[in-house]
């Protein structure tokens, strides 16, 4: 082998070195783009997805838009600012007794069952007429909604005819359907058209079921229960006529019996 050659292999040897190490350099190069780019993406993602989690707890609720609401439909057989005066009885009936009530109320559910069929009598005798107020302070106090699902659900039924809406509030409160105060059932559609099957204007009432699922009313619950926290009333069930405050005797608690309601009711109704 001449000298001449031996200095042409070591010379392309040396280029196929270069070569090799230009190679590896562009790869080593690459390899470090793309690992810097899938870190950055990365950390966009867990930056996109804090912030979306941020957005979503600082999204309001449903109830909290409800509650918002510029528009409100109001159930017929309403009247007021918003639908929120809700008043059942004959036209002629002199004097009105006011009643306030939270749907989980189970106090309330007490009164219902005790004293709600003779308040029904009463008013269709035109001795006195209803003015409910619904409200929903229990949801805040146990984080739940179903007062003000149930309270939407009763401005369903109230569209329906004053009669519905006085059969539903009864069975809502009736022992066989109301939950104990801890159990949010009535947050669901499903339980409220259950309670609903057993009034016989709203059995299959393919109307009152979708005004519950679609939430209809949910603006005018809320703007009820405002109405209520404007009152002054403290606890339910309350009950008040001419302002006053109607109670058992001797107590500061609404009457619990059909007896000490009618007693508390006619000295309201002779002052």
């Amino acid at each position: 082998m001449s000298k001449r050659n031996t200095q042409q292999n070591k010379a392309a040897a040396r280029e196929r070195l270069r070569a090799e190490r230009e190679a590896q350099a562009k790869k080593d190069r690459t390899r470090k783009q793309l690992v810097v780019g899938v870190s950055v993406v990365a950390a966009l993602a867990v930056i996109g997805g804090i912030s979306y989690g941020v957005m979503q707890l600082n999204k309001p609720s449903a109830w909290d838009a409800a509650a918002d609401a510029k528009n409100v439909t109001a159930p017929k057989n309403t009247s007021g600012k918003d639908g929120t005066t809700v008043v059942i009885g004959k036209s002629d009936a002199k004097k009105t007794l006011e009643l306030y009530e939270d749907s989980r109320c189970p106090v309330c559910a007490t009164f219902e069952q005790g004293v709600g069929e003779t308040v029904t009598k009463d008013v269709d005798a035109g001795k006195y007429k209803v003015k409910y107020v619904g409200a929903t302070f229990i949801d805040n106090v146990d984080n739940g909604e179903g007062s003000k699902n149930a309270l939407s659900a009763l401005g369903a039924a109230l569209d329906v005819s004053p009669e519905a809406f006085m059969e539903y509030k009864a069975a809502l409160y009736s022992a066989k359907f109301h939950p104990e105060e801890s159990e949010d059932k009535f947050a669901k559609d499903s339980y409220l058209i259950e309670v609903a099957d057993s009034v016989d204007a709203l059995k299959g009432n393919k109307a009152f079921q979708k005004d519950v699922e679609d939430g209809t009313y949910d603006a005018w619950a809320m703007k009820m229960s405002d109405a209520f926290g404007k009152s002054g009333v403290e606890g339910t069930p309350t009950l008040k006529m001419d302002g006053k405050k109607v109670t058992t005797e001797g107590s500061d608690n609404a009457p619990m019996t059909a007896a000490e309601f009618t007693a508390a009711v006619d000295k309201a109704l002779k002052a």
